[in-house]
């Protein structure tokens, strides 16, 4: 069971209470708490149901309880018969809470997000209202005396008042003041810590309240430029104290400037990161709204029988699939890879039954529709698993596209926008990323989403700049507001002033300029300043790719992902096949050097022809080398076709997904058997560095190889228990992060005079990594054909001694921010700094 408290909204108007719910939701961002919504009869019919509390309560129920917040009349009524048709056991878990339904819903969130027990919840969701009457009234007035209880670490210090305190003052910032928003952070910074903490207005010359109480701190009235006064006692005071400090100089992670102001002025968002190189100015735009899954539409939109609904469906679905199909053929063959799993999902079988079910008992296509998707993406949501957790995204992307069909049309994405500027989302789609016109959105600021999400992903191979986790308030600027954004190191600034504007345009025109050159430059080797060749090649998976590498001067092809050839159809390629696909590939490239990877799938990318039992993390079970080991028929025709090409044509053969010894040794076997007597004079061996495990075991695994190439998307991932496809979590992801790097150098090390290491993740492509990545060891770079030039370019910049300072430094850092603003100061033009 879940040891946070779970909260129900029960009320009489269902958009009433999920606007409840989300305003609560913005109050603990990265701390979700399992809310329930049972209001209304439906959409639009006001009205309780005891049969759908009990439901909710149900389905947020957990070891530390259930708070249930109403409205008003027959909402308590219908709880308190809700909890007599629950179990036993369950319904001494549950508290009906007299609490003020958005206040109370808002102080719950709070607490129980920090991990409080269920007194402790109820007794601020009753408080609630503290903050609002201590403004209004003319008399403050003390709430009830403030309760202790639940999971909330016991205090270890003797209490304030007996003993001497830390403390500090603290002028506020915020434009708004210590409002809800920025109180609420102040409670979460302040969970966990063993320190009784309590915190005074000391402009007003308040009393003191319990700093863990955000309905207390609200009622201090605390204005921008009011001094507030903390102190605390126990274990870890001072902890305490320095969290606060913290918090008040980032400005309570609030937009800073004038009251007026929605937001910061002349000043980078704190929260933005680089998701797409390159400089955009311009006026913030919006685009209309797509079809959400739970607002489908009115209930009347369609009086059609059931079978014409069905039609109306399969016309829809079809839609979509020629769409997305479309998108493909427009996508390098990595970044179509995205769309499979949305392929998959038009057809799913669950997902088709239970709408059609539906359908029959009478709801129109749309609803049927919407309501089975919205259940499927909340079954996901559900799991615990990361991986499988972020597929309700892929629901959740499929559904809406297929409801649009059976809607009313709207305008796409940028079509309701005035003219080019640009684009402020929450984020975007896959399909919405791909089809952006640069010609029209300049740039994209996200709210949401992350550097290494499917968006940003296909942002960058639009060439378009973006920043990404920028943060809610980009949605509260006008329309018209001028931004400025360098994608490259995630600075935004809101209504620049004229000095601003001509630094970003000075920076963009450098930029373009560089560009030119690197382009001019591109067939040429890429050279450090110091004399050493670091070779820079291009992932590509079809002839028109590895044409475009060729033309934008790739040394060679640093990843084919040979995938291509086994999805999307009912048989296995044969031998031939495979032989002329590769060859032609080769051709394409003018029979220089290509990497095959062996087949890299598993229960995430299944295969129609090769059943495979479920697995609950995929990401951990079998794929890649491990799949081919158990399948070696499969694994050997491809090796066999690989060989002949290699008779041919320079080529190496990469084996994915590689943890042990074992498993190379039985690869290596594989492929010595389909050799033969007479090895191919151009046939070069390699693995994928994608686990720990690999990358610490360097040493063992590379007398078995010429080249280990390290695929950063996944050794992140791996690293940091972090799925880049869960917008949850894909911020941690990040390949800067220490212990990433440490993985490349530990790899390096391990293979130094035994075997070259090459780098084939979109972490080789970020021209600040080059540097990084020369000082750890990396002799080879491989990119998407578009990042060719950059990459050379940023390579013959670079000193291969400055660079291994530079590594060394950035190994010692706490974290990928750190490592960021070591590249900052070391590589900032003019003297280098030390």
């Amino acid at each position: 069971m879940d040891a946070t408290v779970g909260i129900v909204v029960v009320s009489h108007s269902r958009p009433l209470a999920r606007a409840a719910v989300a305003l609560a939701g913005q109050m603990t961002p990265g701390a979700p708490v399992r809310v329930a919504v049972a209001a209304g009869l439906d959409e639009e019919t006001l009205g309780t149901d005891a049969v759908a509390i009990g439901e909710a309560v149900t389905s947020v129920d957990g070891a530390a309880g259930v708070l249930v917040l109403m409205d008003l009349g027959s909402a308590v009524l219908s709880a308190e018969l809700a909890l007599e048709l629950l179990d036993e056991e369950t319904r001494r878990r549950v508290l009906l809470c007299p609490a003020p339904l958005v206040e109370g819903l808002v102080a719950a969130v709070v607490t129980a997000a920090g991990g409080a027990g269920l007194g402790e919840v109820a007794t601020e969701a009753r408080n609630g209202l503290a903050g609002k009457q201590s403004q209004l009234s003319e008399q403050s007035e003390q709430s009830e005396p403030y309760e202790r209880s639940g999971t909330t670490p016991e205090l270890s210090g003797p209490a304030i008042g007996q003993a001497p305190a830390e403390s500090a003052r603290f002028v506020i910032t915020p434009a708004h003041g210590l409002h809800a928003r920025p109180a609420a952070r102040l409670v979460t910074r302040l969970r966990e810590i063993e320190a009784q903490v309590e915190i005074r207005n000391a402009t007003t010359g308040s009393v003191w309240v319990p700093a863990l109480s955000l309905t207390r701190v609200t009622t201090l009235g605390v204005l921008a430029g009011h001094e507030v006064q903390v102190r605390a006692t126990g274990a870890e005071a001072l902890i305490a104290l320095e969290r606060i400090a913290a918090l008040a100089a980032s400005n309570f992670g609030e937009p800073t400037g004038p009251v007026d102001d929605l937001v910061s002025r002349q000043k980078p968002s704190a929260s933005a990161s680089a998701a797409s190189p390159g400089i955009a100015i311009g006026p913030v735009h919006r685009a209309t709204h797509a079809p959400r899954l739970d607002d489908p539409g009115p209930a009347d939109v369609h009086h059609r029988t059931p079978e014409l609904e069905k039609r109306a469906l399969a016309t829809a679905r079809e839609a979509v699939r020629r769409h997305i199909t479309g998108l493909e053929g427009l996508l390098a063959r990595d970044e179509a890879e995205i769309f499979e799993t949305h392929l998959a999902l038009l057809d799913d079988p669950d997902l088709l039954g239970r709408t059609h079910a539906r359908i029959g008992d009478g709801e129109p296509a749309a609803r049927a529709w919407a309501a089975t998707a919205r259940e499927t993406a909340g079954r996901f949501d559900g799991l615990a698993d990361p991986y499988l957790a972020a597929r309700a995204a892929d629901v959740r992307a499929v559904g809406e596209q297929v409801l649009a069909q059976l809607l009313p049309p709207i305008d796409p994405v940028e079509e309701t926008l005035s003219g080019p500027g640009i684009l402020v989302v929450e984020d975007l789609t896959a399909a919405q990323a791909a089809t952006l016109d640069g010609n029209v959105t300049r740039g994209v600021v996200m709210a949401a989403g992350s550097p290494s999400g499917h968006a940003a992903i296909l942002i960058r191979a639009r060439g378009i700049p973006a920043v990404a986790g920028a943060g809610a308030f980009v949605h509260q600027l006008p329309d018209g507001t001028v931004v400025a954004l360098d994608g490259t190191t995630g600075e935004l600034v809101i209504d620049p002033s004229d000095n601003a504007q001509q630094d970003f345009r000075a920076r963009a025109e450098t930029a373009r300029r560089n560009g030119e050159v690197a382009l001019r430059q591109t067939h040429s080797p890429a050279v450090t300043r110091d004399g050493v060749r670091i070779a820079v090649g291009a992932n590509a998976s079809t002839p028109a790719e590895a044409t475009a590498a060729r033309a934008r001067g790739a040394d060679l092809i640093g990843l084919v992902r040979t995938e291509f050839l086994f999805l999307s159809r009912d048989t296995p390629p044969d031998v031939d096949e495979q032989e002329a696909a590769y060859l032609d590939l080769a051709d394409a490239f003018g029979g220089e050097r290509i990497t095959l990877r062996t087949l890299d799938v598993g229960g995430d990318k299944p295969l129609g022809y090769l059943p495979m039992p479920v697995e609950a993390n995929p990401f951990l079970g079998v794929r890649g080398l491990r799949l081919g080991l158990r399948r070696p028929a499969i694994l050997t025709e491809q090796l066999r076709a690989i060989v002949r090409v290699a008779r041919q044509t320079p080529v190496g053969v990469m084996f994915p997904m590689v943890s042990t010894l074992d498993e190379l040794r039985s690869a290596r076997r594989l492929l010595d058997e389909v050799v033969g007597a007479r090895a191919p004079v151009g046939l070069r061996v390699g693995i994928m560095v994608e686990v720990p495990a690999a990358a610490l075991k360097a040493a063992s695994l590379a007398p078995y190889v010429d080249f280990l190439s390290i695929g950063t998307n996944d050794l992140t991932q791996y690293t940091l228990a972090a799925e880049r496809g869960n917008d949850d979590v894909a911020t941690l992801g990040d390949p800067f992060d220490p212990a990433v790097l440490k993985l490349i150098r530990a790899t390096c090390d391990g293979a130094a005079g035994r075997a070259e290491v090459a780098v084939c993740g979109e972490f080789a492509a970020d021209v600040r990594a080059v540097p990084l990545l020369a000082g750890l060891g990396v002799t080879e770079l491989s990119v998407t054909p578009r990042s060719v030039p950059d990459i050379k370019q940023a390579i013959r910049t670079t000193d291969l001694g400055e660079s291994r300072e530079l590594a060394s430094e950035a190994l010692e850092q706490p974290s990928a921010e750190a490592v960021r603003e070591v590249l900052r100061r070391r590589l900032a033009p003019g003297p280098r700094q030390k």
